[in-house]
């Protein structure tokens, strides 16, 4: 028997070794693969997020994925699986946002966005290194040459470049809509970035008024002084002879108009069946207010405190509120009931704060809008097909449901994050005031437009600073670029 069997297997020696010999050979570039080979395999690394180290479920799948890789080019295909990283930009400004109060004691305002991101990007590159080498330990045959940073400067290009095409192309747009907003983080999030937590609450059962001829049922008593109508389902009976009406109260010192509406959304089974409407800290009563033509005004501000109202309302956290408004109930006589519930809180992934939904100006994709250069499909439409021709498919095949369950339900996807870490939104806002160089009132008229570019503009009838868009956009912009910006 050969003695170097009869030694421990020294994984250290042998697997650097071994490591370093594949990859001088340059076999994991398709382009220095031997003979004339044509048909093509690719896989796109689905691209960890440089907030640590890799975990077991990144194991397993670049294990499934090198054994694929290398049969396909053992089978003479033309084969490429390309590597790389992801920022995951709200993830790694958290992470770091964390151990920076954690030791100084700091916020990143504190710091300044310059310095926040020398200390992100510094902690990004230390998680990339240690990422890339754990790839390599384990033997992954990926052709670094062409390894990719969702935040290096030509995934950044197209980013731009898609930003601008799409706001071009009408589906990228500015507007005040009611959004996830994570008041511990100070940022608006997706809603895939939300976790539900079943925690006791109460359901409380009042009147706004003695002389006020319906009862409502809600959990956020705090949200009721930005009431504007009470709704109903059409086919309730016992409320029919008051739609239409209008009503002016004084809830807890705060005046509210209300008016009652009938909607098809409305649960009659649920509370009262009738539902105090609340459009600016509601996504189903924005959309309701939407349908009936319904102010909005907002009670809550940025940081979940109470921000109408008089002394006793004023500056309140919206807990502290819940309990002011509910002893002035009790003590008015208008509270009739109170349950014990179980309910899901929305909290935020990365800072667990409780979700606000507020209106703000943001930015964001319009997933129902009709595309001319599509035969005026939405990107609903877009996203539905592969799989009803059978172009892709899902494995397993169930998940499919869920797919197909997901894109019915989607919102106007809000892309802009009030963070300082990503790719920074590429639009520009020139300064109120331009001499112009003709000065002629339809060049000043151009000249404070707001531009959207691939790339920083300059003005080209004054000497005028443009000032880009404090915001990021959310990671999944870029990610979901992934296979373009890569691949060209």
């Amino acid at each position: 028997m050969n003695k170097k069997l009869l030694k421990p297997y020294d994984p250290k020696n042998t697997e650097k070794r071994i490591y370093k010999l594949w990859e001088e050979s340059g076999f994991f570039n398709p382009d220095n693969l031997p003979g004339d080979r044509k048909e093509v395999f690719t896989i796109m690394m689905p691209p960890p997020n440089v907030t640590g180290v890799l975990h077991m479920g990144h194991a397993l799948m670049i294990t499934l994925e090198d054994i694929m890789i290398r049969y396909k080019r053992m089978q003479g295909y033309k084969t490429l699986w390309l590597p790389g990283t992801d920022h995951a930009a709200i993830a790694t400004q958290s992470k770091v946002e964390k151990e920076i109060q954690k030791k100084e004691e700091k916020s990143r305002h504190d710091l300044g966005r310059e310095e926040m991101l020398k200390r992100i990007n510094a902690f990004a590159k230390q998680s990339h290194d240690t990422i890339i080498s754990q790839i390599k330990v384990m033997g992954a045959s990926c052709d670094w040459s062409r390894e990719a940073f969702t935040l290096d400067d030509k995934r950044n290009l197209a980013v731009n470049t898609m930003f601008k095409k799409m706001y071009n192309d009408g589906l990228i747009y500015r507007g005040n809509r009611i959004i996830n907003w994570d008041p511990k983080g100070q940022t608006t999030i997706s809603d895939d970035e939300i976790v539900y937590e079943e925690r006791d609450s109460k359901l409380y059962t009042f009147k706004y008024s003695k002389d006020f001829p319906i009862s409502i049922s809600t959990s956020r008593p705090e949200t009721k002084i930005g009431d504007v109508a009470v709704a109903i389902h059409p086919n309730d009976k016992r409320y029919t002879e008051f739609v239409g009406k209008e009503y002016d109260l004084e809830f807890c010192g705060v005046p509210i108009h209300i008016k009652i509406i009938a909607d098809k959304e409305v649960d009659p089974e649920f509370g009262t069946g009738a539902l105090g409407v609340t459009p600016a800290h509601s996504m189903i009563d924005w959309e309701m207010a939407d349908r009936h033509n319904l102010p909005r005004p907002q009670v809550i501000n940025e940081y979940a405190k109470m921000s109408v109202g008089k002394e006793n309302l004023l500056g309140k956290k919206t807990i502290e509120a819940r309990e002011i408004i509910v002893e002035w109930l009790q003590s008015e006589g208008l509270l009739e009931k109170e349950e014990d519930i179980k309910q899901n809180i929305a909290t935020a992934e990365r800072t667990g704060g409780i979700i606000e939904p507020l209106p703000k100006l943001q930015w964001f994709i319009n997933v129902n809008k009709q595309i001319k250069e599509r035969n005026n499909k939405t990107l609903k439409d877009l996203m539905r097909e592969p799989f009803e021709n059978g172009e892709i498919k899902i494995i397993p095949d169930y998940f499919s449901k869920t797919y197909f369950h997901w894109i019915e339900n989607l919102r106007d996807w809000c892309i802009s994050r009030q963070i300082w870490y990503g790719h920074r939104i590429p639009v520009w806002y020139h300064e109120p005031i331009c001499i112009t160089k003709a000065g002629k009132e339809d060049q000043i008229n151009k000249c404070l437009e707001m531009i959207i570019s691939a790339e920083k503009p300059t003005c080209e009838y004054c000497d005028a600073i443009y000032i880009q868009d404090e915001d990021t956009l959310d990671t999944w912009f870029s990610s979901g670029l992934w296979t373009f910006s890569t691949l060209g």
